[in-house]
């Protein structure tokens, strides 16, 4: 065998040995005698080989040409348009194809466009596919200049099959995804360049491999208010995009997301309370130890704000997170289970870590874990929340309300109408007050004037659930 034969059989190509010859043939004209056939024939390899990808995941829009291998999963229909300044018309048609890494749309046209419509492409068919990437209308997209059937290859995904979340990447087409409502926020409209307005929602999906921020447009901004968090959906037909380092979900107007009967498990990860660190993004869970009263602001340009603090705990320690806009109205209240999805770590009073939960955080209840077919949410890395029904922890509290707690252990908040001592950290200031002592909470009427973090004692009468003080010292 000679070189030319070598350096062809070593090639990963739909070109024929053929072809290559008269291109090395004519690359040795090109140069004038400067290259022999064999420097050639490596000329010609390098530029074959170059575009080539590994998976449907490497493919990104910026990349001159492309070529890759992927299974058919979905055929759509023929479309036919008036081209500018021509008298034939123009063809395409669009197909779904993919492999495990995810999915992408190839564009056909013109006569490869009838010859699919035509039934020369079935589902299931496995191509050698050489185009142009773009970033199209609804995400990645390939405009097909060739496309040949390779029947040796076998690609291990199915037509209908949902992604994983984390299988996710830029610029995919096409997705199904199946997962569990974690969150949803309101409508918001806008105006767009042309003086229509548009309509944008999002919400929050789980599944057992992570979450992601779905994003619906227009028609279908609405679905957000239909849906309630723990119910399980598929996104049929979205499109990947990033926004801030993170990766969206989008669904337009060729897209839906639909209620589904099917089991979704999501359990998230998340990061002890102990081990969280200044200026970081967390995922935080635990237990409800008190919840402030919503309160209302006037930001700088004269719209108002609003903010609830809440204590959350867990079996490493606690944090006050703040709630802010419309997660301050989230019906939360002690005892309740929570999960914080990126949550902001800040400095907060006395030099204690605070949690801040804006508009990219989420705020779930987790009062019943197995809502909506989810086994959602009843583990983490921080322990089982389910240890913390009853609002106690094997270590919880924070130093104050630790120490606070060694003192308070024997006290035992006692029925209606009966004297009782209490001794805990002011963890809510004003009427009423709130003190927790590391393992109770309890809600105290008092006309004194308590400090947020102040340890103190009180003795009084339960009633109503309530401990009316009679001294505060």
């Amino acid at each position: 065998m000679g070189a030319i034969e070598d350096i062809y059989a070593d090639l990963d190509t739909d070109v024929s040995e053929e072809e290559f010859r008269d291109a090395v043939e004519q690359k040795v004209e090109q140069m004038g005698g400067l290259a022999d056939e064999e420097t050639a024939a490596m000329l010609i390899a390098h530029e074959l080989a170059e575009g080539e990808v590994d998976t449907v995941a490497d493919i990104e829009p910026g990349m001159e040409e492309v070529k890759f291998l992927a299974k058919v999963l979905s055929v759509g229909d023929l479309r036919t348009f008036e081209r500018d300044g021509e008298d034939e018309d123009g063809h395409v048609i669009n197909v779904e194809a993919g492999d495990e890494t995810g999915a992408v749309r190839l564009a056909f046209w013109d006569e490869q466009a009838q010859s699919v419509a035509e039934g020369q492409l079935e589902i299931g068919d496995v191509l050698r596919i050489k185009g142009r990437p773009k970033e199209g209308y609804n995400g990645l997209e390939v405009s097909v200049d060739k496309a040949e059937p390779d029947d040796e290859v076998e690609i291990d995904v199915q037509p209908g099959d949902t992604s994983a979340i984390d299988s996710l990447s830029m610029g995919q087409s096409d997705v199904d995804v199946l997962g569990i409502v974690l969150e949803t926020d309101p409508v918001r409209t806008f105006d767009r360049d042309d003086g229509s307005e548009g309509r944008v929602s999002n919400l929050l999906l789980g599944d057992e491999t992570g979450r992601i921020r779905v994003t619906m447009w227009d028609e279908r901004a609405d679905r957000a208010e239909e849906l309630e968090a723990g119910v399980p959906v598929e996104v049929v037909d979205g499109y990947v995009r990033e926004r801030d380092g993170d990766l969206e979900l989008h669904v337009g107007d060729r897209g839906a997301v639909e209620e589904v009967d099917e089991e979704v498990d999501f359990t998230p990860e998340t990061t002890p309370i102990a081990d969280l660190e200044l200026d970081e993004t967390a995922d935080i869970a635990g237990v409800v130890r008190s919840a402030d009263p919503k309160r209302t602001f006037d930001r700088d340009d004269g719209s108002e704000g609003q903010v609830r603090n809440v204590r959350i705990q867990d079996d490493t320690g606690d944090i006050r997170v703040a709630l802010w806009s419309e997660k301050a109205d989230k019906d939360i209240a002690p005892g309740d289970e929570v999960f914080v999805a990126d949550a902001e770590i800040q400095d907060g009073w006395q030099d204690d870590l605070e949690a801040s939960a804006g508009w990219r955080s989420t705020v779930m209840v987790l009062d019943d874990p197995t809502a909506g077919g989810a086994d959602a949410a009843t583990e983490s890395d921080a322990g089982d929340l389910s240890s913390f029904a009853d609002g106690s922890g094997s270590d919880g509290g924070s130093d104050a309300g630790g120490d606070a707690g060694g003192d308070a252990a024997a006290a035992t908040v006692t029925a209606d109408g009966e004297q009782t001592e209490f001794r805990g950290t002011v963890v809510q200031a004003g009427s009423p007050a709130i003190l927790d002592d590391g393992e109770q909470t309890v809600t105290v009427e008092t006309d004194t004037s308590l400090q947020l973090g102040q340890e103190v004692t009180v003795r009084g009468t339960m009633r109503d659930g309530h401990l009316d003080a009679d001294d505060v010292f």
